[in-house]
């Protein structure tokens, strides 16, 4: 499918999910069943659960040292205190955290469309998993809806930070986890479609500055707060709330926002919070520039 457009006739026409349609043109692009191509889901299904829940005991070891631990005061923040936000987004943003520090780490991750948005996508689905007892099947099926939502973004804009800035990864990736929970609730494709622009249009104009270049900070707490951006735009397309703009304009909007961008604000670690004098302090720091 070139467009959400195209992909919804499609849907319409076969009475199927989006899902299900998607799983279709993949299997005849392909040359691959649907049972091979969900046994190659379940694989990074797995990944996905695994770096979701790394972090959750203890701090890990990133490479830079800027995060560690987040992960873990989240979960006991959520066994201890009452939350502003509910146990549901605590624990997602827990999951989220966890991939983030995992993955700085260098442990395995999925990237989701990125590595450095990979803890938004299963943070989403393994929190109503656990909320709502979805079954595994039934998340994979709400992945391939996930990753056809990123190839029409990648397709038609991008999902790069060094392109787009941060909207193009925990944009995109906020975009993808709030379709596939839609779908997992049993929501139509157009809702699927309003939650995705919703999440996208949230965070349009994001820039993309992670201090000393690396993907530690901010990158982390973006994560978590775009898991957070992605129920609550479920929700939002669930109770019957419509994105005014379409999935394509949106995507084709934040392509034009990226391309307006300056170079300093798209992954070089020039702009943003990466340019401040704690941010400067920290990468001379890690680069041994302080001595």
């Amino acid at each position: 499918m070139n467009s959400a457009k195209e992909w919804l006739e499609n849907a319409q026409a076969m009475q199927a999910t989006l899902s299900a349609t998607y799983m279709e043109e993949q299997s005849n692009k392909l040359g691959r069943t649907k049972e091979e191509l969900l046994g190659e889901m379940e694989k990074r299904w797995m990944i996905m659960a695994n770096s979701a829940q790394k972090g959750l005991h203890g701090a890990l070891n990133p490479l830079g040292g800027i995060i560690g631990g987040e992960a873990f005061k989240m979960r006991e923040f959520r066994k201890k205190r009452k939350s502003y936000s509910g146990s549901s987004l605590v624990n997602a943003m827990a999951y989220a955290f966890s991939t983030s520090e995992y993955n700085a780490s260098m442990g395995k991750i999925c990237a989701a469309p990125t590595a450095g948005s990979a803890g938004i996508l299963p943070a989403a689905i393994l929190s109503a998993q656990e909320q709502h007892e979805f079954s595994d099947e039934a998340c994979m099926h709400a992945l391939f809806t996930a990753g056809g939502i990123g190839e029409l973004i990648a397709k038609t804009a991008t999902v790069s930070g060094a392109e787009g800035g941060c909207q193009a990864e925990c944009g995109s990736a906020a975009a993808m986890a709030a379709g596939a929970l839609v779908e997992l609730s049993g929501g139509s494709p157009e809702m699927v479609f309003h939650a995705a622009a919703i999440a996208l249009k949230n965070v349009m104009g994001l820039v993309c500055d992670p201090i000393a270049g690396l993907v530690e900070a901010p990158c982390s707490k973006r994560n978590a707060s775009g898991v957070v951006n992605a129920m609550i735009s479920a929700d939002m397309a669930l109770a019957g709330i419509e994105s005014i703009i379409p999935l394509d304009e949106v995507i084709l909007a934040m392509k034009d926002v990226g391309d307006r961008m300056d170079p300093d604000l798209r992954e070089t670690g020039k702009g943003g919070v990466a340019a401040t004098p704690t941010g400067q302090r920290i990468a001379d720091r890690i680069f041994g520039r302080d001595k």
